[in-house]
């Protein structure tokens, strides 16, 4: 079977740190800390922490991957913030997260090129941005990285220590 390891070298280590990042982004947050917003303009961290969920779910159907996301209905593409709205909380998050993260990075390990090649519109008419798979399987890693980054930075509004890159090698995806 043809795999494309080698289209993908910089995509799964990405991926595995990002993996380690969610757990890292949301160590020592309360819950009640996760739903502060500043000046009611920001997201909170429960609303960062679920988009990052979703994106690794909505990689999960780029893929081929069945699989849902149980809030997708909260979070389903980047959908606003709603104040009114009951959130998941960062523990049943972080559950979803180590659900569906193993089964997405086993199919980056199997995936052809032929697949990665295979369209995939995306509407923003980018004209140098072929519209495929491979190339939302990148778009999904930038989207983690913005949110990382939100999180981090709101850790920091919220007077919480930076967010550290520690790595659990018993983590294999």
């Amino acid at each position: 079977m043809e795999t494309t390891v080698s289209r993908l070298q910089l995509i799964i280590p990405a991926y595995r740190m990002h993996t380690q990042q969610f757990n890292n982004a949301i160590a020592g947050i309360s819950d009640a800390d996760a739903l502060k917003r500043i000046e009611d303009r920001t997201n909170h961290i429960v609303w960062m922490a679920g988009n990052l969920v979703n994106c690794r779910y909505w990689l999960a159907g780029i893929l081929g991957i069945a699989d849902k996301d149980p809030n997708e209905a909260l979070f389903k593409d980047a959908k606003a913030l709603d104040p009114a709205a009951t959130y998941p909380t960062l523990a049943s998050l972080t559950a979803e997260w180590h659900k569906i993260s193993p089964v997405v990075f086993e199919k980056l390990g199997t995936v052809t090129d032929a697949e990665l090649n295979e369209p995939y519109p995306f509407g923003m008419g980018v004209g140098f941005v072929e519209e495929n798979k491979l190339n939302m399987v990148g778009m999904c890693i930038g989207r983690e990285d913005y949110l990382f980054g939100q999180i981090g930075l709101m850790r920091r509004i919220l007077d919480y220590p930076g967010m550290k890159y520690d790595v659990d090698e018993s983590i294999p995806y």
